[in-house]
């Protein structure tokens, strides 16, 4: 199983232009002829390319260092010097590119085959021809090729789900992703079991899909470091909106469904205002083990009164009993908001 590796540092550098050739012709009876040296060629730009196929920035830890290919001198005979090759890099959609200097975003690659030049290659120099005048006939000057660009870059990896599932450990986060999805993530009993965002691609109607992600290791704190939250709180922003799992049979001190809830969403808040303000549907997981009706009732009723709910489900993630109406309440949810963004987008075209 690949690692997933979601932040890297690296260091680029394009390729320097070739220095332009100081030459003249050689002719039959003519010591010294016309200048004829050629230009440099322009040295290789760093490109990197999203890419669908991809997920993970692992190879980036490994190799840290980049360059591009330089450019060729110039020739005799006017002979242009060969450019040199880019370097394309290929990312997991959704990374961006981040100025490890002055922390600018540089370009969120979050579409597949979207491109950008981090780098761009220096400019080849120019040879003695472009120096020839009517008061020097034959320069002995050329350019040097000017180098290429070079950055410290961060790299950093959102994942792109339309549906993120938020919980405590052990809510049930990875067992609901390989409910709906084609993802079949690790599960085991005990906190932590999910070190790593797990992907998967839900089928909610015919021909219709929407993508999924579980965000393991939020607990109370995780805004401030604790647990391993922060490491993946930055996978929510991406999604569309939420499904926060509830866990109605926590039996640890200080915890109960309704205090999980309000301290889950506070982290939320505490990382991102916006985080906050996404739709989010409350699911109560688990419901084959409460089994009796009226505590489903009693804990629905204390969600709504206590944490402002308006409507949660109760759903097992187990037997699959209430997941279908959900995974159908998501797609219609998901299928909705692509709709809108893409009028946004079309006003947003017209007015230009």
């Amino acid at each position: 199983m690949t690692m997933f590796i979601d932040q890297a540092r690296i260091h680029i550098k394009a390729g320097s232009g070739g220095n332009g050739r100081v030459g003249f012709r050689r002719e039959k009876f003519v010591p010294k002829g016309g200048p004829d040296g050629g230009d440099g060629g322009r040295g290789g730009s760093v490109i990197f390319v999203a890419d669908h196929n991809l997920g993970t920035l692992l190879d980036f830890r490994y190799e840290t260092n980049y360059k591009a290919q330089d450019g060729e001198g110039g020739g005799i005979n006017l002979r242009h010097g060969a450019n040199g090759d880019d370097l394309v890099l290929g990312v997991p959609v959704g990374t961006q590119l981040i100025d490890e200097q002055s922390g600018i975003l540089l370009v969120d690659l979050d579409k597949h085959g979207k491109s950008y030049t981090a780098a761009s290659g220096g400019n080849g120099g120019w040879g003695n021809v472009h120096f020839k005048s009517s008061v020097n006939q034959a320069p002995t000057r050329a350019n040097k090729g000017l180098p290429g660009g070079e950055l410290d870059l961060i790299l950093e990896l959102k994942l792109m789900a339309d549906v993120g599932v938020v919980g405590f450990p052990n809510a049930g986060k990875s067992t609901f992703i390989a409910r709906v999805s084609n993802a079949r993530p690790k599960i085991a009993d005990y906190p932590f079991t999910t070190l790593t965002p797990n992907l998967g691609v839900v089928e909610w109607a015919q021909y219709k899909s929407f993508y999924i992600a579980d965000i393991p290791g939020i607990i109370e704190g995780a805004a401030d470091g604790k647990g391993l939250g922060l490491q993946f709180l930055r996978h929510v922003e991406r999604t569309r909106l939420l499904v926060h799992l509830l866990d109605p049979l926590t039996m640890e001190k200080g915890r109960d469904p309704v205090r999980d809830y309000l301290a889950l969403n506070h982290e939320l808040a505490k990382y991102s205002p916006d985080l906050a303000a996404k739709p989010q549907i409350v699911a109560v997981n688990k419901a084959d083990a409460l089994a009796d009706p009226e505590l489903e009732r009693m804990l629905i009723d204390e969600l709504k009164e206590k944490a402002g709910v308006e409507e949660a489900r109760v759903i097992s993630a187990v037997s699959g009993s209430g997941v279908s109406p959900l995974v159908t309440l998501l797609g219609g949810m998901v299928e909705k908001m692509r709709q809108e963004e893409g009028k946004d987008m079309e006003m947003e075209a017209d007015s230009l």
